[in-house]
């Protein structure tokens, strides 16, 4: 993806790789000065920031987002003002500058003269000391979860979307932002209130950077957990509600405890947590911040546990990635990319505890543990063979063959291994638990990140002094794949894997409330052939109608022994008609995997599938 930093720092490496090394001309390229100067460009100091977000009836018909940003200047100076350019947890460049609409410069009701420097910097030159406000509009029409997003009653946006900071000035200025809005609605955000109506303070930008906010008609209601106020804060209104709501209030307050005992300390005073449903969301994705996180899901995703998964999974990244951090994440820089080989820690083991926290808390039995790690040995199996460090990095620029994401499930089946690995050198006293401890204690809390090295001296201490460099190097930074047959069984698992032919029809389903969605086509199967369409809603496949998720189950057993190329019909509902569609029955090689407990397993590494179950030590 083309972004601001991305192109600053490409114009800047092709002018010096195509100039001739013995020639190099008096003056360099005008896109070599334009990287340089942006990348050594500093503002004028400012002071006494404030932030003004205004967002009501009359915005929304527009969809869009009012801001007002004022400060005081010493001279007339040019101050640089930056918009970032992406959202950390979303390891992907925003170009948030693209959504600006109507800057504007003024200082007692004068405009001041401004240009772009770069792509999301606007330089402002100020006529003296005094008072200068800037203002723009911000278009919020996109549905995800870094971006900013409005209904004709409410909106979505983060800090970095709207909140422009001084380029080249220490971020650790303190500011407030006061939501100018309808009187009857309502705003729901991590920030903490100043005191005065409607407004909300931070003591750096980082803090105004990670703050997400709800602004609308939404249904927001609050409950104490362990001594600390969670707040759920869910668009639209009354979709949410009743049982469903109560079942996830008694989930967050069964696996907080949990999250919190791996860590020794709740570090944030309150935490709230912002969920939009809407049916145009494919499925269900959250990102965190340092104490909220904002949700999007189908509204299938009600009453189904994955949503109590995701929750947990973005709650544990306050600790794990918020503040846990890779050194090349600290501090963030809101300009550029920041690639790290960890994102595997950050991301996978954070999966990795997700489960455990559904499955320590109770709010799921053990047996689905087994399900999860099985569909992410599944998951792994079938992407292309990509280290886990490379995944890591290569996230950033959204790789077409299928391993961007692959850090999530492999990097959360790699800290299963390292935990049973350090239990079984410890005999059960260690765990991946207390190095994820001891990794905070000595790095986070010492004001720092951690490096490749601080991670595995600390795996290294707990199991004792054993060494991990032969992991690393053929797991994590090789492409082996990963040693489920020798280290599964010293944990209490058995695990098996059976090679079958098997009917494949070759589509992605989601469960919803109108029925099996399919969300992706292989191409070349038997479905892309018929011409099964992304949104298509499955209702029969040949004899097989299709009334839940385990259709596939039963369209397999139905047709495993006849021909290839028998005639299939496959009906879908598509547009609200019902589309007869035909296709041929095709085989593919299917790998049939087992993950579940060993009931032949040793005392000992029965002790250690229970310790890791179990929450000990």
């Amino acid at each position: 993806m083309e972004t601001a930093a991305l192109l600053k720092f490409a114009l800047l490496t092709v002018a010096l790789c195509t100039l001739p090394v013995v020639s190099l001309p008096p003056l360099a390229p005008a896109s070599l000065l334009l990287a340089q100067s942006s990348q050594l460009a500093r503002s004028a100091p400012i002071s006494d920031v404030r932030y003004e977000i205004a967002f009501d009836s009359a915005t929304a018909a527009s969809r869009e987002i009012r801001v007002r940003m004022t400060f005081r200047t010493r001279g007339a100076d040019p101050v640089l003002l930056s918009l970032p350019a992406w959202t950390p947890g979303a390891y992907e460049m925003g170009n948030f500058a693209r959504y600006v609409l109507r800057f504007e410069a003024v200082a007692d009701g004068r405009q001041l003269r401004w240009d772009k420097l770069d792509f999301d910097t606007w330089r402002v030159w100020p006529e003296g000391t005094g008072t200068v406000v800037v203002s723009f509009a911000y278009r919020a029409d996109t549905l995800d979860n870094a971006m900013s997003w409005s209904r004709p009653d409410f909106v979505l946006f983060n800090g970095t979307n709207v909140l422009l900071y001084p380029e080249g000035q220490s971020l650790d200025f303190s500011a407030r932002v006061t939501i100018r809005t309808e009187p009857h609605w309502k705003i729901a955000t991590g920030m903490t209130f100043a005191g005065e109506p409607r407004t909300y303070r931070a003591e750096s930008f980082h803090e105004l950077a990670d703050m997400p906010v709800f602004v609308g008609r939404i249904d927001l209601d609050s409950s104490m957990i362990g001594g600390i106020w969670y707040r759920l804060a869910t668009y639209p209104e009354g979709v949410f509600a009743g049982s469903s709501r109560r079942t996830f209030w008694q989930q967050l307050a069964a696996m907080v405890p949990v999250m919190e005992r791996v860590f020794g300390e709740i570090p944030w005073s309150d935490y709230t947590t912002l969920i939009i449903f809407d049916h145009q969301s494919p499925g269900g994705s959250a990102l965190e911040h340092q104490n909220s996180h904002v949700g999007i899901y189908h509204p299938g995703f009600i009453g189904n546990p994955v949503l109590a998964s995701i929750t947990a999974h973005e709650i544990f990244h306050a600790w794990n990635v918020k503040r846990l951090r890779p050194a090349e994440l600290v501090p963030y820089d809101y300009s550029r990319p920041q690639p790290t080989t960890l994102l595997w820690v950050s991301e996978g083991i954070t999966d990795y505890y997700a489960d455990l926290a559904m499955v320590r808390s109770g709010v799921l039995p053990e047996d689905a543990f087994y399900d999860l790690t099985l569909e992410k040995i599944q998951s792994v199996q079938a992407a292309p063979p990509v280290s886990l460090e490379d995944a890591s990095l290569s996230t950033w620029i959204d790789p077409v063959d299928g391993s961007r994401y692959l850090y999530y499930p492999k990097g959360s089946l790699a800290g299963l291994l390292l935990d049973i690995l350090i239990r079984d050198a410890s005999d059960n006293r260690a765990s991946l638990d207390l190095v994820l401890r001891a990794l905070y204690r000595e790095t986070y809390k010492s004001g720092r990140g951690f490096t490749v090295n601080d991670f595995w001296a600390a795996v290294s201490r707990a199991a004792g002094g054993k060494s991990f460099d032969e992991f690393a190097r053929r797991y994590v930074d090789g492409r082996e794949p990963l040693p489920y047959a020798e280290v599964f069984p010293l944990g209490g698992f058995a695990f098996r894997a059976d090679t079958t032919r098997m009917p494949q029809l070759g589509v992605f389903t989601v469960p919803d409330t109108a029925g099996i969605r399919v969300t992706a086509v292989s191409p070349g199967s038997s479905a892309a052939e018929a011409g099964v369409q992304v949104g298509d809603y499955l209702v029969r496949i040949g004899d097989v109608n299709v009334t839940g998720a385990g259709f596939g189950e039963e369209f397999r057993a139905r047709y495993r022994g006849s021909p290839e190329g028998t005639p299939l019909a496959v009906v879908v509902r598509r547009g609200g008609r019902t589309r007869t569609l035909t296709a041929r029955l095709r085989f593919g090689e299917n790998v049939e995997y087992y993950f579940g407990p060993d009931p032949d397993a040793s005392a000992k590494a029965k002790a250690i599938r229970e310790g890791i179950l179990g929450e000990t030590p």
